[in-house]
């Protein structure tokens, strides 16, 4: 091993050695679970265990929502924001699939696959903890959550799908539904409904966003009287492509975009200044990047920019319908008084999506954002959402990999008026887990070899202090890859790396590798012992073939 690596292979010493490191895993796992009682005193008792609650959007850019800078309506996040933590450089893994297998498991993505071979889940390990394990939405693998911890499921086993109707039938009272033929299937708990059946909603009134909270709504009405915490995972589809959006939603943006992408873009760059998350020193407003199948605004005619402004309306009510939804989950849960002891994570699962996929059936004719439609917004809009970050979904630029994330815990977490800017990972998530509910890792997963964690417990940072992380952060997704130590991010989108400080340049405009190619080198070895860590092979210049996404 390279000797600049040394630091992260001892770091890591019990991963490479497997299950012969387990007892001392479980050890400083049993440590982790004692922090919630000597951190929080707040806490009356160690047995009074917070439900848990984690709400994932699905290509949200990092500036849609009101309290990142977005003018669109979000108040019942912006609640959560208001009175919890808002971080400003948590981190995905720029793709769908990658990124739940993170946050469910607290590993790479590279340790294991799109099934999550060699893991436990977030389910595994708070079932046997005494947790109602609830998972309503996207599910982006192979297998049903209820074989994986999970107590009850609703959604969809897939990537994508029509958000009006998934499947490929008229609902009564609707057209045929426009459609990307894809392997989705449909789970209510244990019923898996057959790979390209059609699954038909019962009424013209289905929405995706809608159903996957109504069913949530049903499990917290049913189990609200006994003792159990529960854990719940919203994986909403919303604003994920194709856009779909209830027409009285529409309707609230109708103008807001007429002015084009620069117009809003810049808006939006100022209030983010405005309200403390962007310093214009450390993140200055680079040039926008025109997609090529689209010209600048002033270019387009008028009929072209009243089409691009009506796809930013129509994501624009993805994102509002999506914070109606949160809102009716947090009235439910007050409603309970179950609330306060609510640990609530928010956060998208990667960069906007600057890709216009293919369409296998749609009526070119239907009002955009119909059932019978299938638009999507793409790059130029792609990068608004990311303002003022670098680069889109699938690269390890900012762009790809930023998130926004909030933190609320009204019982133990005091509201923080400005900003966390530590970096944070989703492989962090599950630590934090394991820490608060006093759950045992690996639970009751029953793969062959259980993986430990990657990440390190959130819980200092919800109280102000410094996370105590030793290694640095690690990307790789098809062509991009990236490795964040300290101020330094070394990134590439195909062979060349780049070289920024983020600590003078989040938005990735100076590249510093001629300046420094020493540094470079040091981390770029770092990132190939990662690798090879991860893999058990080592590097050969070519990602491996992932599996067919959307």
């Amino acid at each position: 091993m390279h000797d600049s690596f040394l630091n992260y292979q001892q770091n890591n010493q019990q991963k490479t050695n497997g299950m012969n490191k387990q007892k001392l895993i479980n050890a400083i796992v049993m440590v982790m679970i004692a922090l919630p009682v000597a951190i929080f005193a707040q806490t009356k008792k160690s047995s009074n265990k917070p439900n848990i609650l984690i709400i994932l959007a699905d290509d949200m850019g990092y500036s849609d929502i009101g309290c990142y800078g977005g003018e669109i309506h979000t108040p019942n996040i912006d609640r959560l924001a208001a009175g919890g933590v808002k971080f400003s450089q948590m981190y995905n893994t720029s793709k769908c699939f990658p990124t739940r297998a993170s946050l469910l498991t607290g590993v790479y993505y590279q340790r294991t696959n799109a099934d999550f071979a060699n893991t436990a889940t977030i389910g595994e390990v708070l079932h046997p903890a005494g947790y109602h394990t609830f998972w309503s939405g996207k599910q982006h693998a192979k297998f049903n959550p209820v074989t994986r911890g999970f107590d009850r499921y609703y959604g969809m086993i897939g990537g994508c799908e029509n958000h009006f109707n998934p499947g490929f039938d008229a609902a009564p009272g609707q057209p045929i539904p426009a459609y990307k033929i894809a392997s989705n299937r449909w789970s209510i708990d244990e019923k898996d409904i057959p790979e390209n059946s059609n699954y038909i909603p019962q009424d013209s009134m289905f929405y995706d966003t809608d159903a996957f909270t109504n069913r949530a709504l049903t499990w917290l009405d049913d189990y609200k009287k006994d003792d159990k915490p529960f854990f719940l995972y919203m994986a909403y589809t919303a604003p994920h492509w194709p856009l779909h959006a209830w027409p009285a939603d529409i309707a609230k943006y109708k103008g807001v975009y007429d002015g084009g992408y620069e117009v809003v873009r810049q808006a939006r760059y100022k209030r983010q200044v405005e309200i403390g998350l962007v310093d214009p020193k450390i993140s200055p407003l680079p040039p926008m990047e025109i997609g090529e199948t689209k010209p600048k605004w002033e270019s387009l005619s008028a009929e072209e920019r009243k089409l691009e402004a009506t796809r930013m309306e129509v994501y624009a009510a993805m994102v509002d319908r999506l914070d109606q939804n949160i809102g009716r989950l947090l009235k439910r849960l007050e409603e309970q008084g179950k609330l306060k002891n609510t640990l609530v994570f928010f956060l998208s699962d990667n960069g906007a999506c600057a890709v216009d996929p293919k369409v296998d059936k749609e009526d070119i004719k239907a009002p955009m954002g119909s059932v019978a439609s299938y638009p999507s917004y793409g790059q130029n809009w792609a990068t608004v959402s990311n303002t003022p970050l670098k680069k889109w979904k699938t690269t390890s630029y900012e762009g790809g990999i930023s998130t926004p994330l909030i933190v609320n815990w009204p019982a133990v977490v005091k509201p923080l008026t400005g900003w966390n800017n530590e970096a944070t990972h989703l492989v962090d998530i599950m630590p934090t887990i394991l820490s608060v509910a006093g759950a045992n890792f690996p639970g009751e997963s029953k793969e062959p070899k259980i993986l430990p964690t990657d990440g390190v417990s959130l819980l200092p940072a919800l109280k102000g202090e410094q996370l105590s992380r030793k290694n640095p952060l690690f990307y790789q997704f098809g062509k991009g890859a990236a490795i964040i130590d300290g101020q330094w991010k070394l990134v590439r989108l195909g062979a060349t790396w780049e070289l920024y400080d983020l600590t003078s340049d989040r938005t990735e405009t100076n590249n510093l590798i001629n300046k420094h190619p020493d540094i470079a080198k040091k981390m770029e070895v770092q990132w190939l012992a990662w690798w090879k860590d991860c893999t058990g092979e080592a590097w050969t210049g070519k990602a491996p073939k992932e599996p067919k996404d959307d």
